[in-house]
């Protein structure tokens, strides 16, 4: 069961990588959205494990993107506050079931989960253009790029996590 946890982590992580550099980093909707799906692996990651190796973990994704992006750390830099803020943000949208040991994501409504990767994904923009462009001069351009990159980012990954979840019967 533990070998099993760690495989999967293991091939998400991966695959997430490879699928944002190799397919999406070379997307240009409109000339200048770029869906970035590895977010993905941070809404995947389960609940109730070792938060200090999950942050570990989502800087290591982070650094991952931006070495083949050529960003500078600025994914490290978003994937990190996400990563730290993921249980506030968790309390908020579940609210008091997030705080039992047998939650899981999967059980959530379908609202809730929307809600979770909705708000997981507008940080993350929110603090990735903050610190690409860092200058509040530009606040419309950020707002613009976190609306617009952030709603084709939620509607991959809403296909994707849809593509690979397991079916409840």
């Amino acid at each position: 069961m533990i070998s099993n946890y760690y495989f999967i982590n293991v091939v998400r992580f991966t695959l997430l990588v490879l699928v944002q550099v190799l397919v999406f980093n070379r997307l240009n909707f409109f000339g200048y959205i770029n869906p970035m799906v590895y977010i993905l692996f941070l809404y995947w990651y389960p609940i109730k494990q070792n938060r200090a190796a999950f942050i570990g973990l989502s800087f290591l994704l982070g650094l991952c993107i931006d070495f083949f992006s050529d960003t500078m750390a600025i994914n490290a830099a978003a994937t990190v506050t996400i990563a730290y803020l993921r249980p506030a943000i968790m309390r908020f949208v579940f609210g008091v079931n997030y705080e039992f040991q047998s939650f899981k994501l999967g059980n959530a409504t379908k609202v809730q989960q929307f809600t979770f990767l909705a708000l997981l994904i507008v940080v993350h923009h929110l603090v990735y253009f903050s610190v690409e462009i860092f200058s509040f001069a530009n606040l419309l351009l950020i707002l613009k790029k976190v609306f617009s990159i952030g709603l084709a980012t939620l509607v991959l990954s809403l296909l994707f996590s849809s593509l690979f979840s397991v079916s409840k019967e």
